[in-house]
């Protein structure tokens, strides 16, 4: 189904004004449901869900699937400030707030697991469970990257992301032929459907959105951490095992920071599991949420 049908079979699209920009919100779901936030990463966006958000709304979930700041139809403000680390999680609750919500369950993957990491430990009174698929906690990843070698060659791609117009140059050309390259490389075969990714290049090609999307990692740069980033929430975390771009110890790593958390490693999955494995999944964020 294309992402035009999904939202003619009942799904809701609408603009929400939330924490100074618009944001572009998808919702299924009843409306009297359990409250459920559904982040994407690096390079989805909402259309990232696309497997889970039926079920989890069959589920009985009101869910709730933004296109994050700087992505797709959201709004793409300039300036690295716009996109550091506590603006982010400001919007998922400004965005819950607005649409009258005061406590939700968190789901986040890549960029949207850092984000709802951040939620978590900044805005605890609001979120009331957490999944993280393949995030490293903000206050892990670094020390990670020190002690492992490894580790910090497959997060060379972000380094790279730091430089200034030449990330836009080389994977911008010939209709993002490189990122698309880089994000089918490093799935399973048959984790993207058939022109799925060309979805995706529409996104990528708004104005401004691409020089956003890696404004998520140059501002990383002038973050400064400060008081605790423990997680007092129930969470879990599900890992791909073969991820190409983070290794399993940033997962244990991460469960350090968790005062009631849990961890399953997907030794057959990739950085992609959602769209791999949409069914086990999907049935391991319920089984949490609904514990």
């Amino acid at each position: 189904m294309t992402e035009d049908q999904l939202i003619a079979a009942g799904w809701t699209s609408r603009e929400v004004r939330a924490n100074g920009i618009d944001l572009h919100v998808v919702e299924a779901g009843p409306r009297d449901g359990q409250p459920l936030l559904l982040l994407h990463g690096f390079p989805e966006f909402w259309w990232a869900w696309r497997k889970q958000i039926q079920p989890l709304a069959d589920a009985g979930f009101r869910v709730i699937v933004p296109d994050l700041r700087g992505y797709n139809l959201s709004e793409a403000p300039e300036g690295l400030a716009s996109y550091d680390l506590d603006v982010l999680a400001a919007d998922v609750v400004a965005l819950a707030e607005a649409l009258d919500v005061r406590r939700f369950d968190l789901v986040g993957h890549d960029w949207g697991g850092v984000i709802a990491w951040w939620v978590a430990a900044r805005h605890a009174g609001h979120a009331e469970k957490l999944v993280i698929l393949d995030a490293p906690h903000p206050d892990v990843w670094g020390g990670q990257a020190l002690k492992h070698p490894s580790q910090a060659l497959r997060s060379s791609y972000a380094m790279f992301f730091q430089l200034p117009w030449l990330p836009e140059a080389v994977f911008g050309s010939f209709d993002f032929a490189a990122l698309r390259t880089m994000v089918e490389g490093s799935a399973a075969p048959g984790a993207f459907e058939p022109r799925a990714l060309d979805r995706y290049v529409q996104a990528w090609q708004r104005p401004g959105r691409f020089t956003a999307m890696l404004n998520y990692y140059r501002a990383l740069r002038h973050r400064r951490s400060g008081g605790s980033a423990r997680i007092k929430v129930p969470t879990r975390i599900l890992w791909g095992g073969k991820d190409s771009f983070l290794e399993p110890h940033v997962a244990r790593a991460s469960l350090t920071q968790c005062e009631q958390g849990d961890l399953e490693i997907l030794e057959d999955a990739t950085h992609w599991l959602h769209l791999e494995q949409p069914e086990r999944v999907t049935a391991r964020i319920l089984d949490h949420l609904q514990s």
